[in-house]
């Protein structure tokens, strides 16, 4: 989720940004060559404009009345590596892998715009060191995996808009959440190219100036709050095809490295806490279970992949992982009718206690996965 897609519910953000907030404090990273990034509403400081290459930390303090999103961006705005929903007076430590080049280190203040922007460069041979071969194996294995939710997609997608396009409210409607399980369990490889997300998964209120609504949640409100289907829905429907064939196209060019990978999979979660779990995510269809369970499903892939490493530099962390995805994970599970299918409970039909024991075991899983990438590069 870009920013485009922050939800501007003011209780229940708030409440979601102070649990976010409570695990990112404890991530805050105290290292000399750390580079100290300061957010405020208009401003974005940083401690120093080149760094080598390798892996750099990026220690954020938000000193804002807004949540920032602050970013590390190539030249032609693809995202290398981001932390979302810093909130305010709090901090926290994001680690990347970066090789010689040029740079941008983004401070967005309420989540959206261009943001203000500091240069960054890079400087060494091109490269960066020999990594152990087990993560470049864990690189290569998620490339795969993200590059099979993507060709999943598409299909999916295109039964979804045949419905629409049929005029067939009842079908589109059942076909609607499947179409979005392979985006969400990789999310953060689309964000990385800017462009995508917005044209596919912004919702009403995140909309920026100027910006037309499209994909699936303009699609959503049309089956689900007007239900109805007319020629602009059916155009809609095409084009949310188109762009996610574009998706496709690009994923097997994304930039991923280690840290990336661990970065997505805290993203992810952090995806559950600002949207599903306070029930904005899918507002008219109420279908955020599917979401909020491919999200973990993403997230889970990333850091099984990382965790040969990640087990003989920090075994207590990958322990606590462990315990963690898995309490979530049966908890969960009492919300569909099987294990094997994503059947899930009408989120309308989740109390507010159902939804606070969900959040307490999300922010109890986010805490140990936002060390996870340090842990991969110790």
């Amino acid at each position: 989720m870009r920013a485009v897609r922050l939800t501007v519910t003011a209780a229940a953000t708030a409440a979601a940004l102070t649990a976010l907030s409570a695990c990112t404090a404890k991530s805050d990273g105290k290292g000399g060559d750390a580079i100290q990034v300061t957010a405020a509403d208009s401003r974005c400081e940083t401690s120093t404009k080149s760094v080598p290459a390798g892996h750099v930390t990026l220690a954020i303090e938000n000193k804002g009345s807004k949540a920032t999103e602050v970013e590390i961006l190539f030249p032609d705005d693809r995202i290398v590596s981001e932390k979302e929903n810093v909130g305010p007076g709090t901090k926290y430590t994001l680690t990347a892998e970066v090789k010689a080049g040029s740079y941008e280190i983004a401070c967005r203040p309420g989540m959206k715009g261009h943001g203000v922007r500091q240069k960054l460069t890079v400087t060494g041979s091109g490269t960066v060191a020999k990594r152990n071969p087990t993560l470049d194996k864990a690189v290569a294995d998620y490339r795969e995996y993200a590059q099979e939710q993507a060709d999943a997609t598409v299909p999916l997608a295109e039964t979804f808009a045949k419905a629409v396009k049929a005029g067939d409210l009842a079908a589109a409607q059942q076909a609607y959440s499947p179409s979005r399980l392979g985006w969400e369990r990789t999310e953060p490889i689309a964000e990385s190219f800017g462009d995508i997300d917005p044209k596919t998964d912004t919702r009403a209120d995140g909309l920026e100036e100027g910006q037309k609504w499209t994909g699936w949640h303009r699609l959503e409100k049309a089956l689900w709050a007007d239900k109805k289907i007319g020629e602009t829905e059916k155009t809609l429907a095409d084009q949310l095809v188109t762009d996610l064939k574009d998706w496709q196209k690009r994923v097997g060019k994304a930039e991923i490295t280690p840290t990336s990978m661990a970065n997505g999979a805290k993203e992810l979660l952090d995806e559950v806490a600002t949207g599903k779990v306070t029930g904005e995510e899918d507002r008219y269809s109420h279908t955020d279970l599917v979401d909020f369970k491919a999200n973990v499903e993403g997230a889970q892939k990333a850091y099984e992949l990382l965790k040969p490493v990640a087990s003989k530099n920090d075994p207590a962390l990958t322990a606590e992982l462990d315990k963690q995805f898995a309490a979530l994970d049966t908890l969960l599970d009492k919300y569909r009718a099987d294990k094997a299918s994503y059947d899930f409970v009408s989120y309308d039909k989740v109390t507010k206690e159902q939804r606070k024991e969900l959040s307490d075991a999300v922010n109890a899983l986010a805490e140990p996965l936002s060390k996870l990438a340090a842990a991969v590069v110790k």
